[in-house]
C-alpha cells in the first residue's frame, strides 16, 4: 500500500519539548501521550489518565545496546502505571494510547495488546518484556476492524515520537530504493545492505570474517560486535560471523566495522552492483 501524507499535531502541555507530549493525527480520535517517568505524577493528575488505555513502557538494556518495551492494557490506568513505577526498573518513558472521545473499550484494548506484541516481535527492533503474548482474544469483526484502524494510527504516532517499535529496520525503504542493494566484499566478507532514512541496514545472511584485526582488538569499534552476539543478531559459523536478521546501524561505517572486523570508511566500502561507492551515489550527487 502506498503511504499517504499525514498531518500530525504534537501538543506540549507544559511547553517543554522534553516533557509530556500529546500526539494525534488531526482527523482521527486516537492520541498517544508520551510521559517521562519523572513526570508520571503529573500525567496521573491529568483527566486523560482515567481512561481505558493501551500503554507501552520503553527503555533500554543495562548496556544500552537494545531497546526494550513492555505492552499492557488497563481500565484503571492510574493504578496500573503507579504499580509499574514501583515494580519495574527498566522503563524510562510511558506511551499511552487513548481515545479523545473516551470510546476505547476493554475489548479494543485486549485485542490491541495482543496484536501489538505480535507486531513488535515480528519487527525485531525492540525486545519485549512481556512473558507471553497470550492467545488471540475473541473480537467481533466490526470491533476488530476498529482495532486495526486504531493500530495504524498508533503505529504512526509512536514512530513519530521516536519509538519505531512496530517498523522492521528495512521497512522505511520501498519501491526502487528497496532494490538498491549495496555490497561489501573486503577481507572476504559477503555483505549486503540498504541505505535508509534512519541509517544503514545490514541484511540477514551477510557474512564477515570471525577474526578482527589486531589494531581493532582493544578499541570501542572492536567491541561493537559484543552486544550483537549477546542479542543473537550475530552468530559464529566456523571462521565467519553471520547476521541472523536485518540490523540497523547509525552509519555506513559502523556497519562496515562490524561486518569486516577492521577499520573502514563505510561510504567507500559499500558499493552498488556496478561498483559505484555509496559516497558517489548518495553524497557526491547531492548539490546545492
Amino acid at each position: 500500500m502506498t503511504a499517504r501524507a499525514k498531518t500530525i499535531q504534537i501538543l506540549l502541555p507544559a511547553g517543554d519539548p522534553r516533557g509530556i507530549r500529546i500526539a494525534e493525527i488531526t482527523t482521527r480520535i486516537v492520541q498517544v501521550i508520551e510521559v517521562p517517568r519523572s513526570l508520571l505524577a503529573d500525567f496521573l493528575a491529568m483527566p486523560e489518565s482515567t481512561q481505558v488505555a493501551l500503554y507501552f513502557l520503553v527503555g533500554e538494556t543495562e548496556d544500552g545496546s537494545e531497546d526494550t518495551v513492555y505492552v499492557g492494557q488497563t481500565g484503571d490506568l492510574r493504578a496500573r502505571l503507579a504499580a509499574h513505577n514501583k515494580e519495574k526498573d527498566f522503563w524510562e518513558r510511558a506511551l499511552v494510547l487513548i481515545s479523545r472521545t473516551n470510546s476505547l473499550t476493554q475489548t479494543h484494548a485486549l485485542f490491541l495488546e495482543w496484536y501489538c506484541i505480535q507486531s513488535i516481535r515480528a519487527a525485531k527492533r525492540f525486545r519485549d518484556e512481556n512473558a507471553t503474548s497470550g492467545s488471540r482474544p475473541f473480537t467481533p469483526a466490526p470491533l476488530e476492524a476498529d482495532c486495526l484502524e486504531i493500530y495504524e494510527t498508533g503505529q504512526a504516532l509512536v514512530s513519530t515520537l521516536g519509538f519505531p517499535m512496530f517498523d522492521a529496520v528495512a521497512g522505511a525503504v520501498s519501491g526502487p530504493a528497496r532494490e538498491e542493494v549495496f555490497y561489501c566484499k573486503r577481507r572476504g566478507a559477503d555483505g549486503r545492505g540498504l541505505f535508509t532514512p534512519e541509517g544503514f541496514v545490514v541484511l540477514a545472511g551477510s557474512r564477515g570474517p570471525r577474526e578482527i584485526t589486531p589494531s581493532m582488538a582493544n578499541t570501542s569499534d572492536g567491541r561493537m560486535r559484543d552486544p550483537l552476539f549477546e542479542s543473537g543478531v550475530l552468530k559464529v559459523d566456523g571462521d565467519e560471523v553471520v547476521f541472523t536478521r536485518d540490523h540497523l546501524f547509525k552509519t555506513p561505517s559502523g556497519a562496515a566495522y562490524v561486518l569486516i572486523g577492521a577499520s573502514a570508511n563505510g561510504w567507500i566500502e559499500w558499493k552498488s552492483k556496478s561498483g559505484q561507492t555509496l559516497d558517489a551515489l548518495k553524497r557526491q550527487k547531492v548539490s546545492a
